[in-house]
């Protein structure tokens, strides 16, 4: 059973940084590819980060390029959402999600970790 597990949210101030982690078990990185997504309060869910299955390649959503970066640690099945300069507006409950490609739905998810930016 495929199962994903998000924990590092917390009270960050804005321009701060925060690393998110989502620790997968019942399937091997190799076998999977995981996305990210953001629920703001009072919004629909939005997807921050998917990658490619024809070169690996990462997409972020515009709202968060170039400040937000996806890594993973293959020794510990674990994905990191590294946040720099975050923004009020990057309030929101942070999902994993495993999701082979853009181009297709998410599967499995975890239960989220809350973000507070305070400004």
């Amino acid at each position: 059973q495929v199962q994903l597990v998000e924990s590092g949210g917390g009270l960050v101030h804005a321009g701060g940084s925060l690393r998110l982690s989502c620790a997968v078990s019942g399937i091997s990185l190799d076998s999977v590819r995981i996305a990210w997504y953001r629920q703001a309060p009072g919004k629909q869910r939005e997807g921050i980060s998917c990658s490619s299955s024809s070169d690996d390649s990462t997409f972020y959503a515009h709202s968060v390029k170039g400040r937000f970066t996806i890594s993973g640690d293959k020794a510990k099945n674990t994905v990191y959402l590294q946040m720099n300069n975050v923004k009020a507006e990057d309030t929101a409950v942070y999902f994993c999600a495993t999701r082979q490609s853009c181009n297709v739905p998410p599967k499995q998810w975890g239960q989220g970790t809350q973000v507070a930016v305070s400004s």
